[in-house]
């Protein structure tokens, strides 16, 4: 990810004045403990399975990764800053999901959700709640304790 500091003006100084919303409550839940868990992983690098509809400019829908989808990820993060270099070389840098694995292999968190989501990076801020709203739904339904965000 790159620092505002290396920007190039105008581009620095456009995204440091950029508004931001506020959103008026802050939910913080205490769960059992990391090896009890179960973990989904929502990566905001635009991701989703090869044939499905590209994210669009500023889109703030979720896109579901099914099981198995790993080996036909796509990525159609918008934003013309962003190296899409990382996930070509591995993709587990946007979407962690070996390494989840890995931690569960050790007993370190307790499960791993089959199903794992992607937002893009770009989104308009104000148009996500409902769309995290809808997801924290279905995380619910799915017994997801805990969520690691794959920001990239």
């Amino acid at each position: 990810m790159v620092r505002l500091s290396d920007l190039p003006e105008p581009m620095r100084t456009n995204y440091a004045a950029m508004e931001m919303p506020a959103f008026p409550t802050t939910p913080w839940v205490k769960g059992p403990p990391l090896a009890q868990r179960r973990i989904a992983l929502v990566s905001t690098a635009g991701l989703h399975r090869r044939g499905d509809r590209p994210f669009t400019y500023r889109e703030a829908t979720v896109r579901a990764l099914p099981p198995g989808s790993e080996s036909e990820l796509a990525m159609t993060h918008i934003s013309s800053n962003y190296d899409r270099t990382g996930f070509a070389e591995d993709p587990e840098v946007a979407l962690p999901l070996g390494t989840l694995q890995a931690l569960k292999a050790e007993g370190v968190v307790g499960a791993v959700a089959e199903t794992h989501y992607s937002f893009m990076g770009a989104a308009e801020v104000a148009a996500l709640p409902p769309h995290a709203t809808a997801l924290a739904a279905i995380l619910k339904r799915d017994r997801v304790d805990s969520v690691v965000i794959a920001g990239v």
